[in-house]
């Protein structure tokens, strides 16, 4: 079960943090989208984010940012829901159905076709920024005087 909880986070963060229309290009590439009922429609809301001191200090409220969510079942029961920064309801809905499809008998086809491409895409826009942010690393060194 823990795995099973493990590998659920791993793509809904992943979901969650491509680019905007990419999941929703690639789940309309690798297959037709299936019939649904909306749970809950995809509706815009806020949330208020919070962030710590020194990343371990008290926490406090950063400001807030928007979000779309959404859930919706498929014709088979099975339950898909998305959160995702910003206002794209077309990207929550692709998100919801990816969510719920990875947890049919067609997880190896999305995994595939949707999720692999993602992930890859996300690691070389890592190396990309790390590559850029490395480059404008400097080095700092201290002399050593002769009066110490």
């Amino acid at each position: 079960m823990e795995s099973r909880d493990a590998d659920r986070k791993a793509w809904m963060g992943l979901l969650a943090k491509a680019p905007p229309g990419r999941a929703a290009g690639l789940l309309d590439a690798a297959m037709a989208r299936p019939d649904f009922a909306w749970l809950r429609a995809p509706e815009t809301g806020s949330v208020m984010v919070r962030g710590r001191a020194g990343a371990t200090g008290a926490p406090f409220n950063l400001g807030e940012m928007t979000v779309t969510r959404c859930s919706l079942r498929l014709g088979c029961g099975t339950v898909g829901h998305a959160y995702l920064q910003g206002r794209s309801k077309p990207d929550a809905e692709a998100a919801a159905l990816i969510d719920a499809l990875m947890q049919t008998d067609r997880a190896g086809a999305l995994q595939a076709a949707v999720l692999g491409p993602l992930a890859a895409e996300r690691a070389e826009a890592r190396r990309a920024r790390a590559s850029k942010a490395a480059a404008t690393k400097v080095d700092f060194f201290t002399m050593v005087r002769g009066e110490d």
